[in-house]
């Protein structure tokens, strides 16, 4: 496992570069219209942060604007992300689309209308980012089914190179239209520029396999992709090392108004400028992506790119000038560009399909999460100490986060692959439904007392793939009379939980069994129970309730038992 290559396309000979994932049409067009609905989210920005800044004077509201758009992210990515698993991605898109195209089309209304007050900016930003929490893990699960898990971290860069190109001109072209044409015309723009994305998501195909099992309810989906981070160490380092990143990065969101406007002196066209230099420079080392993973391992790059985001923020804490500060952007939007996608890559190639949508929604809430909770931070100390000192220490912290690799090492890609079905289906005789349960499975195991120790440790982990695929109270036990013998036992709150975790198997799974499977002696294989639990005084049957056992005398395969 830990030996697969993390390069998979390089190996087969087929070509992952920065340009690959755009010879599918689909992914071609739903990119290129994704340029100009990006390019709206970062006029409407400018419009917003400007505004607020024009209206209040007050630092702290001006970086609440920069919270508002991140925290539906936090607040409902894990909800989004189990959306975008249990429903077709495509609508899901459509929909939060949708959403975001009113909060855009709303803020064009108040603004135009003339009633736009600090409040209703940041509860139109908020309705915005919320569709945009909700389209996120939906589009980005969709790029592995589109263009494969060989040419994911290529689209997955490319996903950055819109989102940052559309930086590097969109404040500009914010600042050109607020100074021209005013607040409307940006906020108009804006809404505008969401029709594309929803029309090209509408044009999309896209292949439905109707699934064998019926979704899940949505508390529980939710708790299937938590529990599964849980039982993830690596997704887990991959989670908090994106959370501290983002939380010093946010000072280069929150803090660029504030600094055009006060040590530089400037208006709407320097903030535009200096947010125009940080996104080339995302663009700029995007395209750079393939051969930095060819020549370093993630943590070696997330080091490098701490120092010098770190760097840069203090050189834009000091410099008197808008040509130093605008170049000192460029390798601040590199560096925060390659940190983020090195762990976005982690995160996708790292989680099964079926749950790939709420890891990654894990992983938009940790740096949604980190970019609002920073904001309000250096937001608070800029208004109490100064904007100066504020981004002084932010840059000194993101500095420090390169020494978070001793303790949360980010681990190289490897792609988790669905493992092949099972030959056989167990039987069953028992008249079962998708909410017949709970079901407790028992696995006999004989380890000679030799290799105790070892089995032990092998079921470790069989323990973590368990529960990371929906097992609850995992238990390994050894009998006190046959010292050879031990009993794995785990249980599934239903039916359908017990099918579904048996489609969730990846080779990473099977390979932790067949370890643990291997200290197991004897001519037989280790024997399997299931059991239909029944705690005393939870079932009360009436006089004509018939007993499920009795209702199929002859053996049923477990396939045959899976709605239609």
């Amino acid at each position: 496992m830990e030996q697969r290559s993390a390069d998979l396309g390089k190996s087969s000979g087929i070509d992952t570069g920065i340009w690959a994932p755009l010879r599918e049409a689909t992914f071609r067009r739903i990119w290129c219209a994704s340029l100009a609905s990006n390019l709206g989210q970062q006029m409407q920005v400018v419009a917003a942060t400007w505004t607020m800044l024009e209206i209040t004077r007050q630092a702290d509201l001006v970086a609440m604007v920069q919270t508002a758009s991140m925290l539906p992210i936090m607040l409902l990515a894990i909800a989004a992300g189990a959306i975008a698993d249990m429903y077709d991605k495509r609508r899901v898109a459509l929909g939060a689309l949708a959403l975001s195209l009113g909060g855009a089309a709303l803020l064009a209304v108040l603004a135009a209308t003339g009633t736009v007050t600090p409040v209703l900016i940041l509860a139109s930003v908020f309705i915005t980012g919320a569709g945009i929490a909700l389209y996120s893990p939906a589009w980005q699960a969709s790029a592995a089914e589109i263009v494969g898990s060989k040419a994911l971290p290529s689209a997955v860069a490319l996903y950055s190179v819109s989102n940052n190109a559309a930086r590097s001109v969109g404040p500009a072209i914010g600042g050109f239209l607020i100074a021209t044409a005013g607040i409307v015309a940006a906020f108009s723009v804006n809404a505008t520029f969401y029709l594309p994305i929803i029309i090209a998501l509408a044009l999309w195909k896209r292949e439905i396999v109707a699934p064998r099992l019926p979704p899940e309810r949505l508390d529980r989906a939710m708790l299937a992709g938590m529990r599964f981070v849980n039982h993830s160490p690596p997704t887990r380092r991959v989670l908090v090392r994106s959370l501290f990143t983002s939380l010093g990065g946010a000072a280069i969101y929150s803090m660029l108004p504030l600094i055009a406007n006060g040590p530089l002196r400037g208006g709407p066209g320097t903030y535009g400028l200096l947010l125009g230099g940080f996104g080339l420079g995302a663009v700029s080392f995007a395209l750079l992506t393939s051969k930095l993973r060819d020549r370093f391992s993630p943590e070696r790059i997330m080091v490098i790119c701490s120092v010098a985001l770190g760097v840069t923020i203090l050189v834009a804490a000091y410099s008197p000038y808008v040509v130093l500060t605008a170049l000192a952007m460029i390798p601040a939007g590199g560096a925060w560009m390659v940190s983020i996608s090195t762990c976005n890559v982690a995160i996708q190639l790292s989680s099964p399909r079926w749950v790939s949508g709420r890891t990654l929604a894990a992983f938009q809430a940790a740096v949604a999460g980190g970019l609002a909770v920073g904001s309000v931070i250096w937001g608070v100390v800029a208004e109490d100490f100064g904007v100066v000192p504020a981004v002084t220490i932010a840059g000194v912290y993101v500095v420090a986060t390169a020494l978070l690799g001793s303790l949360l090492t980010i681990p190289n890609p490897v792609a988790a692959e669905a493992a092949p079905p099972t030959s056989s289906d167990p039987m069953v005789q028992m008249a079962l439904t998708g909410r017949s349960g709970p079901l407790v499975v028992e696995i006999e195991y004989r380890v000679q007392s030799g290799d105790a120790r070892l089995f032990y440790h092998a079921m470790r982990d069989v323990r973590r793939s368990r529960e990371r695929n929906g097992a609850f109270s995992t238990s390994l036990v050894r009998d006190i009379s046959d010292p050879e013998l031990w009993v794995e036992r785990f249980h599934y709150p239903t039916w359908n939980d017990y099918l579904r975790a048996r489609d969730r198997t990846t080779i990473d799974d099977r390979l932790w069994r067949d370890k643990a499977l291997a200290y197991h002696v004897g001519d037989e294989a280790p024997k399997i129970r299931r059991y239909l639990e029944r705690p005393t005084g939870s079932v009360r049957w009436r006089e004509d309730t018939i007993d499920p056992g009795e209702t199929l005398p002859v053996p049923v395969n477990l396939t045959a038992l899976l709605p239609n």
